[in-house]
């Protein structure tokens, strides 16, 4: 279970990097901007949820755990205004194949051979409770394996993502409380992570008040004792979230890891120039407080 649970981690760092850019793609925002949505405004919101968008903002808010609603409505609002969600994927989809080729075009022909077994192995996860997976997992498949790979790991590393919420919510924490233990494992400073999602001073408030009555926090600060117990959620995480790569076998998800972790810090790169240097906190390296 210990080589499993480092190796599910490798992967989903690797899978955070190799996804984590077109968020903030300037050629995925263009083309989605010319659907007719001012500034390509909500780009990260839309793409991402997929055909979530169709059931309406309160289900993709719940989905997102963390993001702050009226942000979701209106991005939702906006693109529906001028176009579906699947024309919304679309755009992001022919920036990934264009992203892909520009900036990392050496691992093109490594990833797209793993199209199937990527497939097979997002194909073995369980639906259950797993909203943006499951709207991912019918996503068109398409006959470019490249992007189709792509398109694979992204269902992958989104199971992942429910499968957090999932512990979180279990855990009876807020998004708000999410982020900022998530912040504070993570060293960002200023509460900078749950302010990213919408958090204001308010909801922060609210939160620290939460985590002081569970021994989290003391005085506005996370202690040492949250820290650990950050630590252990991203272990049983990284145990839960194994099965996919268990599914792809040893062999082939080191060589994933290994192909993605070649231009890793390309891709991250690209984040830092599109849109700063704290965007994507799980494809980062960090300086992570320890106890």
């Amino acid at each position: 279970m210990t080589d499993w649970r480092r190796r599910s981690g490798r992967a989903a760092f690797a899978s955070h990097r190799l996804v984590g850019w077109i968020f903030w793609d300037p050629v995925g925002i263009e083309r989605y901007a010319a659907l007719g949505i001012p500034n390509g405004l909500g780009y990260y919101v839309t793409t991402r949820a997929g055909a979530l968008v169709d059931a309406g903002a309160d289900v993709v808010t719940a989905a997102y755990y963390s993001i702050h609603p009226d942000f979701v409505r209106l991005s939702i609002d906006e693109l529906l205004k001028v176009a579906t969600s699947a024309d919304a994927v679309r755009a992001r989809d022919e920036a990934v194949v264009v992203g892909l080729h520009e900036h990392v075009p050496e691992i093109c022909d490594g990833l797209a051979e793993l199209a199937e077994p990527l497939w097979a192995a997002a194909d073995s996860l369980p639906l259950s409770g797993r909203a943006l997976f499951a709207a991912q997992l019918r996503h068109r498949r398409t006959d470019d394996p490249l992007l189709s790979a792509w398109l694979a790991v992204n269902c992958i590393r989104e199971w992942r993502g429910d499968t957090h919420f999932a512990i979180q919510t279990a855990e009876d924490l807020t998004g708000t409380e999410a982020g900022i233990l998530d912040g504070a494992w993570r060293s960002y400073g200023d509460d900078w992570l749950p302010r990213s999602r919408g958090a204001d001073d308010a909801a922060l408030a609210a939160g620290y008040a939460r985590l002081e009555a569970r021994g989290l926090a003391v005085d506005g600060r996370v202690t040492d004792a949250a820290i650990d117990y950050r630590i252990s959620l991203e272990h049983r995480l990284d145990d839960i979230t194994a099965n996919a790569w268990q599914h792809l076998g040893t062999e082939r998800t080191d060589h994933f890891c290994e192909l993605v972790e070649s231009v890793g810090d390309r891709l991250i790169g690209r984040v830092d120039a599109t849109a700063g240097e704290k965007w994507m906190p799980a494809g980062r390296h960090h300086e992570r407080r320890t106890t």
